[in-house]
Parts: structure tokens; C-alpha cells; sequence
């Protein structure tokens, strides 16, 4: 399989800024392009968000910024079948037991259901 699309997903958590650095490094390796998707709760939060990812590009690099807004694992998802991403790059804080079940993970549900291989980054511990 060849990685030609590249899918970062990134919110304002420092596993993101993790999972952003490794995504870029994978898809410089693979000379694939690099697309960012951040899911917001509204659409005034959309160019806010849109601002920060580019700040952490250098400045001769291209991405494409996808901002969704609704439920992230969904948004991820439709994201990723819609760009036709061939790889996903997501972080997670590897909560397990009771903060799990409360707060769910994101990046289990799109390693469940995305239509693509992914990849997640932990958090450092």
C-alpha cells in the first residue's frame, strides 16, 4: 500500500501538537501530502483553529486545513473518506478504566471505523 494523503487530526490537547510533529515527519518520509482536520463545536471557533494549525507548519510548507464542525470521531471520518486520505495520524491520552467509559476515546472510534490504516500517537508520560 502506498500513503499518498497523510490525516492529521489535531485539537488544543499537547498530544496533538505529539501526534501533529509525528504525522508531518511520516508524511515527509512517504513524500505524501498533509492535510490537518480539526472538529470545533461551532463555526466561530472554525477560524480561530484554522490560524493555530498553520502556525505550527513552517513556513515553506503546503497542508490543507479541513474544519469540521460536529462530533469529532464522525467529523474525522467524513473528513478522511472525503479528502480520500490513505493513512490517519490521531493523538490520544491513553485514558483507561473509569475516565474511558466517561470520556470515551475519539481515536478508538476512528480506528474503528475509519476507511483507512491509523496511526496513534500517545501522549507522553
Amino acid at each position: 500500500m502506498r500513503f499518498k494523503k497523510v490525516l492529521i487530526a489535531v485539537d488544543s490537547e499537547p498530544v496533538a501538537v505529539r501526534a501533529a510533529e509525528t504525522g508531518v515527519d511520516l508524511a515527509q518520509a512517504l513524500g505524501a501530502e498533509v492535510a490537518f482536520v480539526h472538529v470545533v463545536g461551532s463555526e466561530r471557533d472554525a477560524k480561530k483553529v484554522a490560524t493555530a494549525i498553520r502556525r505550527r507548519l513552517s513556513p515553506q510548507s503546503s497542508a490543507l486545513e479541513f474544519i469540521q464542525v460536529g462530533g469529532s470521531s464522525k467529523e474525522i471520518i467524513k473528513a478522511a473518506k472525503a479528502w480520500g486520505s490513505d493513512l490517519i495520524v490521531i493523538g490520544s491520552h491513553g485514558r483507561s478504566g473509569v475516565q474511558r467509559v466517561v470520556f470515551g476515546s475519539v481515536a478508538e472510534a476512528v480506528m474503528r471505523n475509519a476507511p483507512c490504516p491509523v496511526v496513534v500517537v500517545r501522549a507522553k508520560e
